[in-house]
């Protein structure tokens, strides 16, 4: 019985078709906190999203790792309940919880049936306000992070993303792992954990989505009594990040039939007039997919790998333009070279009418299928919050992607994509590529 309510509980969240206007209505609790709201009848059944603005950046000074760490156990036991007990319960309903922690944020993600909303609110409530972080749980998921980490220094991905990281970033939290290492975490207390649930699960930095089968009253009062018992304060942010790759090239030694190259400069705010521009230049430049200008030249044209793609990376505190190809070792040399020979034909020509065409119909016609179950909106709404837009932004989008000319990709082109600033790392053992310093 509990395998079939799991099952049904996973394809309800993907059951709902695309909407082209979303009726979202914003909620303040009477203890004031407020959400967003699609309220959605048809499914019994309800989504809620949680962001605590901030994630594992606010991690104590000499404790990298903690918030990363105590996300993990925040289903490890809660309330009178160990860690066993906690999942039987969450089980028994049909219910689904995820807890996880990056740069900016922590978030809690909370899937669960109309008929157990307040079973399933009340186990939420207890992961979230009255976590156990017993000694037991503490070893164990400290075991499974000393594992990550000892995985990702042998992931030649990993170890590249964390390089550029580190010279990008230098020392703002930014630039090192959100999983600290080895010696940090194996020195975690329970009183580390109980400080980096304070700093990064507080009310001030939260934001709420809710989807599906519950009103706006009943959503107030939902909100209060999960998150009412939080802390008011967390820890304050840190300042913006100073981006400091110069341009470049850096290669690690890694014994490997083939090279990763991490790359990338300064990009653009979200907020920026220009973001948008610049969001549809990078679909034409290198966005996953195959019409990309990178996969036709680098992949389609001479074969040099199977996937390239670049990406604008708005973080809350930086702002980049990145990408990543993997090629064979003698063959990556050229495939950096055909890509810093794209990036300066971008930055002085721009795109063509036709490109601009193409990637404003993938776009707009792309957009309304995200909008396809509870989860996905609900996300969707969230981080809308976080980025500070409108509930109005869904309705303006395509709009926005519409309103943008040649002359404004071409004039954003020039202004952020800076061929002598990439910093490019290699991570392998590539034939003919040599560190620039």
């Amino acid at each position: 019985m509990k395998r079939i309510l799991s099952t049904f509980l996973i394809v309800i969240a993907f059951a709902l078709p695309a909407r082209a206007a979303l009726d979202i209505q914003e909620v303040t609790s009477p203890g004031g906190i407020k959400a967003w709201l699609l309220e959605e009848n048809s499914i019994p059944f309800v989504a809620l999203e949680i962001r605590f603005k901030g994630g594992t950046s606010l991690d104590v000074a000499g404790k990298r790792g903690a918030i990363y760490m105590m996300s993990g156990l925040l289903e490890e036991g809660a309330g009178n309940l160990d860690s066993e007990g906690f999942a039987q319960a969450r089980d028994g309903l049909a219910a689904s919880f995820s807890f996880d922690a990056n740069g900016d944020a922590v978030t809690v993600s909370a899937r669960f049936l109309r008929e157990n909303q307040d079973q399933a609110l009340e186990l939420l409530r207890l992961a979230l306000q009255d976590p156990q972080f017993n000694q037991v749980a503490l070893d164990r998921v400290r075991a499974q992070m000393v594992s990550i980490i000892a995985g990702d220094k042998k992931d030649p991905r990993e170890i590249a993303s964390e390089a550029f990281d580190r010279m990008t970033y230098g020392d703002h939290p930014y630039g090192t792992p959100s999983t600290g290492d080895v010696d940090t975490v194996n020195l975690f207390t329970r009183e580390d954990m109980i400080e980096a649930w304070k700093n990064s699960m507080a009310r001030d930095q939260m934001y709420v989505a809710a989807v599906g089968d519950i009103s706006a009253e009943e959503l107030g009062v939902v909100l209060d009594k999960l998150l009412g018992g939080l802390p008011e304060k967390g820890a304050p942010e840190p300042p913006q990040a100073e981006v400091t790759v110069k341009g470049g090239i850096t290669v690690i030694d890694f014994p490997s039939p083939q090279s990763i190259a991490i790359f990338g400069h300064k990009g653009i705010d979200r907020a920026d007039p220009d973001f948008f521009a610049a969001y549809v230049m990078n679909q034409v430049f290198g966005s996953s997919g195959f019409t990309s200008r990178l996969t036709n030249e680098v992949r389609e044209k001479r074969g040099l790998t199977y996937g390239v793609y670049t990406y604008l990376a708005s973080y809350d505190l930086a702002n980049m333009f990145q990408g990543s190809v993997a090629s064979a070792n003698d063959r990556i040399g050229e495939a950096i070279d055909v890509i810093r020979a794209e990036w300066v034909k971008l930055a002085e020509n721009g795109v063509t009418a036709k490109e601009l065409e193409g990637a404003k119909k993938y776009l707009t016609g792309a957009y309304p299928l995200r909008f396809d179950g509870n989860a996905r909106i609900a996300t969707i709404l969230v981080n809308m919050q976080v980025d500070n837009l409108p509930i109005s932004y869904i309705k303006t989008r395509n709009d926005r992607v519409n309103a943008v000319t040649l002359e404004d990709v071409k004039r954003v082109a020039k202004r952020i994509m800076k061929p002598d600033q990439l910093q490019i790392v290699v991570v392998g053992q590539p034939v003919g590529v040599q560190s620039s310093e």
